[in-house]
């Protein structure tokens, strides 16, 4: 187990590092995306990999792989429906180069049902149940992040700017994948089925809320709704996660 602990962190430092690479726009990151983009779609992906590697290193780092499921099954849920666009979109424009992505999204899938299926079977070390407010926020969050993921799949209108449509059902894809994260945690509502998620959300908030209330000075009348609803949902999930990861006595989070 020791040795596995060690994978996690070094894999969540990894993907932090790329994470940053993507924030802030360096080339050894942007280049692995399988399209040109602009800077505030990079800003999108950086703080989705910021969220990923946070979760990553407090598992490695306290061992607590029964909390696991939850963020292997937002990744599977992720990669396969990625892996079918990219395979649908390569064979449509006969580019084997979106095939290419289509198979590492592909086992990308296998490795986190992997993952999912090995945890699950695995006791929690902490049972304190999940407070009821991170409850009924999981709630929220599911629905907003199904209907807005279905949303973006459809290449509606959902980010403050202008998504290219490729772009934009790949990030349907990650908010329906991070609607399955939360609702795992929903379906077994332990505290710990939950930290990592609140953790994920904090520094996602974290990467997005400064670039996003700059925004509103540059924002196109369109799209201003839409960053309005969007800083709103930045502002309420981060102080859930401020509260209960800092404040709260019962959940007070600790290494």
């Amino acid at each position: 187990m020791k040795a596995i602990r060690s994978i996690t962190v070094f894999s969540g430092l990894v993907i932090l590092v790329y994470a940053f690479g993507f924030i802030f726009h360096s080339p050894f990151s942007t280049n692995l995306w399988p399209w040109p983009d602009g800077q505030l779609s990079y800003l999108f992906v950086g703080s989705i990999l910021a969220a990923v590697s946070i979760a990553a290193l407090w598992i490695g780092w306290t061992g607590e792989f029964a909390a696991l499921p939850a963020g292997s099954l937002n990744i599977f849920v992720i990669a396969i429906t990625s892996a079918y666009f990219m395979f649908q979109f390569g064979a449509r424009e006969h580019e084997n180069k979106y095939s290419l992505y289509g198979i590492i999204y592909f086992l990308m899938a296998v490795i986190s049902i992997a993952a999912f299926l090995w945890s699950r079977r695995l006791d929690l070390g902490d049972s304190r149940p999940m407070p009821g407010l991170v409850r009924v926020s999981f709630g929220i969050f599911i629905v907003s992040l199904f209907l807005s993921g279905g949303a973006l799949v459809m290449n509606l209108p959902v980010f403050p700017w202008k998504l290219d449509p490729k772009s934009s059902v790949i990030f349907g894809c990650i908010f329906l994948g991070d609607a399955f994260y939360f609702l795992y945690g929903l379906f077994y509502p332990r505290w710990h089925h939950a930290l990592g998620q609140l953790l994920s959300f904090l520094v996602y908030d974290l990467v997005l809320i400064i670039p996003f209330l700059m925004l509103f000075k540059t924002v196109k009348p369109e799209y201003w709704f839409n960053l309005v609803g969007y800083v709103s949902v930045l502002i309420y999930s981060g102080a859930i996660a401020v509260y209960y990861l800092f404040i709260n006595s019962e959940t007070r989070f600790k290494l």
